[in-house]
């Protein structure tokens, strides 16, 4: 077993944009870079926040490096820590990396040990950050539902994406405003490592990837607030494993949010602000939300087949995925069947093929799939609804569950279920004037 997973500091190079992480793993070296646009602030590339920040982002990084061996020790020898980044650390390669230990049966929890110098600066100074907001795109219904919300409550922002692709890149270009792009290179060796034998391969937190960078750009081009489109259902776990609760989605989660908000903050002297706009909504109620706007439905993809390491780009839904499979679950009960069609190419619920996975998804069989799909009993919750919606009641899908569905769950607990997914949550650290601003358009 590989010993120490070992992190160097990184570089970045303010006139030509490219950051550099460097790792050492068994004998092995790797290093990573980003392509940061043109126009960062040369003044904010000095400063001790950025400094941490980039810091901070090499040692989240490395979760792609460090999977290929998973050793129990992570040595940072040159990047000062304070206790709180230690613990962000250990949470990132421990429920970080949940799903990955879980599907190759790895006992790490509780187990893992990262040895850095210890940072005692407890204040940082806050940079000077201008009321901006920068605004993470997936290509998905997520983030365009935030787009929407940020409209009405008269919120400017900034589209932001690490290696956009396909539905990105049409759904930028849909939202109309210019965009900050990043690109990410990853290690060609480490890329064919994790199809060798010997080597462990799997799930890493790209959301926490994906955060630490936009926070990087967020310091270099003058934004004080990271906005999220993460869902409440976002914090249902998957399965429980090595004695804990293992989430494919835990860096979307609230619990994780909280202490990504945290470090952020702590790094830049409360001038960066980090919060998802989403997290009082079910999946179903964002889908609900979705339905108000048309002009997204032609760019739009949830489907994680657009977003493979391979390039490929496929049709926007393979109609043939769980994720596919609850979406247009999640949308059947709120858009007209005419337009839902339109969007996905066929009927997915009258598939007979299809029944399977629509009972993983709604607890009827198997586990939940390692997806980011929401939690099960709003799965379940909408397919109930189904079973008495005028146009999807005679699918094939619907007919075959609906005893199952009524015998393990009950109508009352169905009924309640499906309130409880329109209800808001107060569970959410929106800002209060803009949390008051969306409840106002999100009817």
């Amino acid at each position: 077993m590989t010993e120490q997973f070992h992190i160097e500091r990184p570089t970045f190079d303010p006139a030509t944009g490219i950051a550099r992480f460097s790792y050492g793993l068994d004998g092995l070296n790797f290093t990573e870079t980003l392509g940061l646009p043109a126009g960062a602030d040369a003044t904010a590339a000095q400063s001790p926040a950025f400094r941490k920040l980039l810091d901070l982002t090499a040692v989240v990084l490395g979760v792609s490096y460090f999977k290929l061996k998973a050793p129990f020790e992570i040595a940072a020898p040159a990047i000062p820590l304070t206790e709180a980044e230690r613990a962000f650390a250990i949470d990132v390669y421990e429920n970080g990396l949940g799903e990955f230990y879980a599907r190759n049966n790895l006992m790490r929890f509780g187990k893992l040990t990262i040895s850095a110098p210890d940072d005692a600066e407890a204040t940082r100074p806050a940079p000077s950050l201008p009321n901006r907001t920068l605004l993470p795109i997936g290509g998905g219904k997520d983030s365009l539902v935030s787009v929407d919300l940020l409209v009405h409550a008269g919120v400017e922002f900034t589209p932001f994406a690490v290696n956009p692709k396909g539905p990105i890149l049409t759904s930028v270009e849909k939202i109309g405003t210019k965009p900050v792009y990043v690109t990410r290179t990853l290690d060609a060796e480490m890329i064919r490592l994790g199809k060798e034998p010997g080597y462990y391969n799997g799930h890493v937190p790209s959301t926490a990837i994906n955060s630490m960078i936009a926070a990087l750009c967020a310091l270099l081009y003058g934004y004080n607030q990271i906005v999220l489109s993460n869902e409440r259902s976002a914090s249902e776990g998957n399965v429980t494993f090595d004695g804990r609760e293992t989430n494919h989605q835990y860096s979307k989660s609230l619990g994780f949010e909280l202490l990504i908000a945290s470090i952020l903050s702590d790094a830049t002297g409360g001038a960066l602000k980090y919060f998802s706009l989403l997290r009082p909504y079910s999946e179903a109620r964002i889908a609900s939300l979705f339905t108000h706007e048309t002009k997204f439905d032609r760019v739009f993809s949830s489907c994680n087949r657009n977003f493979r390491l391979d390039g490929n780009d496929g049709p926007l839904w393979c109609g043939e995925c769980p994720k596919c499979h609850f979406v247009f679950l999640i949308f059947a009960p709120f858009m007209a069947k005419d337009r839902l069609l339109s969007i996905f190419g066929k009927d997915l619920l009258d598939i007979e093929a299809n029944e399977g996975s629509f009972r993983e998804l709604a607890g009827l069989a198997g586990q939940k799939p390692w997806e980011c799909v929401g939690e099960i009993l709003e799965a379940a919750a909408c397919l109930y609804t189904l079973t008495r919606h005028a146009d999807w009641h005679e699918t094939a899908v619907v007919r075959a569950v609906k005893a199952d569905l009524l015998a393990q769950y009950g109508e009352p607990k169905l009924q309640l279920a499906m309130a409880e997914c329109l209800t808001d949550s107060h569970d959410h650290h929106i800002p209060p004037a803009l949390a008051a601003r969306v409840a106002e358009y999100a009817v």
